[in-house]
């Protein structure tokens, strides 16, 4: 998931420029020897500072060196998420390493996209699955029987650092999981979104932890995997996701997937928005225009889709698609070909791409981003009032 920056940051504080030096130490280490030396320093300040749940000073190193070092911005946030989804747990004279794992469900839907408590046989079902096909031998587990949409996860370092620890004690003890589900926000109702099951996996310290690891070809075991995964998992999540396409990810660690599903939503965005569009238009995708900006500060961090229809050029819907990581703009081909080749599979025959870089604008009442139009005017995306816009659940 991308991060937000702050255009004024505050000062920072000490903690946060001892782990912005330490940053800096590793990104420029020449030899393993002396990066574990950083590492291990920046763990200590890290692990502190998650276990007061003191997150500010991590955000605030993060956000200093995301507009002034990106290499040393990489190798603080990887340490971060590894201290958040992964704990060392002691059991008399064995030691436990627990791992938070996501299994990310790409969705898209003209219906209302559920979330929220999966019933106790499917749950069971899914966990099977998991332990049979994704962890490796002997791995404990303990899963959250919940469908987590993106807005339900926690938000903050800190937050899911003891999330972890809680479903690791559970793991290790073969327990449920004791977990708060009564307090989760309200999902948000997007045309294309990413569902989640999450859970801990814990083996004995220096123990495979996934199936692929204890395969004898290595990486290539993923692949493996995957088609298990997909192919045993995917009559329960139909179950749990009635009325909707949706694409199954491997299970994989916590962050890693986070990330992962941020990039594969975006294509079913695209098509979401289409299908909607011919639906709530009366209209047919080869009517439908598309106008394609990059918007940004600096940089084009993102892609602003508006699709209109008819000879007007009012902009009646759009779709974000946001650049993650080392994403160039200018590569080729690069993200402006992929988000061309989506709009011409959706049955897009129109698309008009507008060379000038836009500060990104939001509406001041709703929060909506807004979009240019054709003439390049940023303009707040609008349906006619004649559009169906009924949004549905799925019986």
């Amino acid at each position: 998931m991308a991060r937000p920056r702050a255009k004024s940051p505050p000062r920072l504080t000490r903690d946060a420029e001892r782990l912005i030096a330490l940053a800096l130490g590793l990104n420029a280490s020449g030899s393993l020897t002396e990066d574990r030396f950083w590492e291990s320093q920046m763990s200590t300040v890290v692990a502190k500072l998650l276990e007061n749940g003191n997150d500010a000073p991590i955000d605030g190193a993060l956000d200093h060196l995301y507009q002034t070092n990106l290499g040393a911005y990489d190798t603080l946030i990887e340490l971060v998420e590894n201290e958040s989804e992964a704990v060392a747990v002691p059991e008399g004279d064995r030691q436990w390493q627990a791992l938070l794992i996501a299994a990310p469900i790409v969705v898209w839907s003209k219906y209302a996209i559920p979330s929220g408590p999966i019933p106790r046989d499917q749950a069971e079902t899914l966990q099977v699955q998991l332990q049979a096909h994704v962890l490796a031998q002997g791995a404990r587990l303990a899963m959250v029987p919940y469908l987590y949409s993106i807005d339900q996860l926690p938000r903050h370092f800190s937050e899911l650092r003891r999330t972890a620890a809680k479903l690791a004690d559970a793991a290790i003890a073969n327990e449920k999981p004791k977990i708060d589900l009564t307090r989760l926000p309200e999902t948000a109702h997007l045309l294309a979104d990413t569902r989640f099951v999450i859970g801990c996996a814990a083996v004995p310290r220096g123990a495979a932890m996934f199936r692929w690891q204890e395969d004898a070809s290595g990486h290539a075991g993923r692949a493996g995997s995957l088609e298990q995964w997909i192919a045993q998992a995917r009559p329960t999540i139909s179950k749990l996701l009635p009325g909707c396409v949706f694409e199954s990810l491997l299970p994989d660690a916590y962050y890693v997937n986070c990330r992962e599903s941020d990039r594969r939503v975006r294509p079913f965005g695209i098509r979401a928005a289409v299908a909607f569009l011919e639906n709530a238009l009366k209209t047919k995708a080869a009517e439908i225009k598309a106008v394609v900006a990059g918007f940004g500060e600096e940089r084009v961090d993102e892609y602003r889709i508006g699709f209109y229809a008819g000879e007007d050029g009012e902009i009646a819907h759009g779709v974000v698609w946001p650049l993650y990581g080392r994403e160039d703009e200018n590569a080729r081909p690069g993200p402006i070909d992929e988000v061309i080749a989506q709009l011409t599979e959706s049955g897009i025959t129109e698309v008009k791409r507008l060379p000038a870089t836009f500060t990104p604008e939001y509406c001041e009442d709703c929060g909506a981003p807004l979009f240019a139009n054709g003439e390049a005017e940023i303009v707040h995306a609008e349906l006619p009032e004649e559009a169906d816009t009924h949004t549905a659940h799925f019986h």
